[in-house]
């Protein structure tokens, strides 16, 4: 999946002079966290967060509401340079940037640094469960498989004999033993059962459910 396909293209933005005070109205009218600021051909040079603007802002404590410190302008405050992707970029690998980074949205940019989108970590786990298929009715099965060429359509060939769809499979390390991987589906049926017992005939390891139908035989 690409970034172009989960990234919103209706980004609010601001110029490096606008104030403090003008970003905290749209933080609060828009809901939104972050403010990608651009120059006037949209070039981003800068971000800025709810919490910097919370940092920037004057304490409770003083009298004066309209305090200067609102009045300074973003450049002053604002996050620069600014890590930014690819719309043609891997969602998965997007991801990892996320992680290592702590971020909680990236800009997204064609190769003339010209803003295209944003991508937040909201839409990440969103992405996310859509590609996990636990946004659709569904049963959840795992098996571990010895790590060779070919199990994978070996094991998906029992779902096909019962016409059952595979709504999605996701693949990852078995502890940490490389001679295993353990396979994890979910499928368009609400009664797995006889799925899980052709899985047990066929000799195959189920990790989840792994207390149905009794002990593999």
């Amino acid at each position: 999946m690409l970034v172009e396909e989960i990234m919103n293209r209706d980004v609010i933005t601001l110029s490096p002079t606008d104030t403090i005070e003008k970003a905290l109205h749209i933080l609060q009218l828009n809901r939104i966290r972050h403010i990608p600021i651009v120059e006037k051909n949209k070039d981003v040079i800068g971000i800025i967060s709810d919490r910097d603007i919370r940092d920037a802002s004057p304490s409770i404590f003083k009298n004066n509401t309209v305090a200067e410190e609102l009045k300074n302008e973003l450049h002053t405050i604002m996050s620069s340079p600014v890590v930014t992707v690819h719309p043609l970029d891997f969602v998965e690998e997007i991801a990892r940037i996320f992680y290592d980074e702590e971020f909680a949205c990236l800009p997204v940019v064609r190769k003339d640094n010209r803003l295209v989108g944003i991508v937040t970590e909201k839409d990440m786990l969103q992405t996310l469960i859509q590609l996990t298929g636990t946004n659709v009715p569904s049963s959840h099965i795992e098996v571990r498989v010895p790590h060779r060429p070919g199990i994978l359509p070996e094991v998906t060939s029992i779902f096909g004999k019962r016409k059952v769809n595979i709504v999605s499979v996701l693949v990852y390390p078995y502890k940490d033993d490389p001679a295993y991987k353990i396979l994890v589906f979910r499928i368009q049926t609400m009664n797995p059962l006889p799925i899980i017992q052709d899985l047990r005939d066929a000799g195959y390891d189920l990790m989840w459910p792994n207390n149905i139908l009794g002990p593999k035989r």
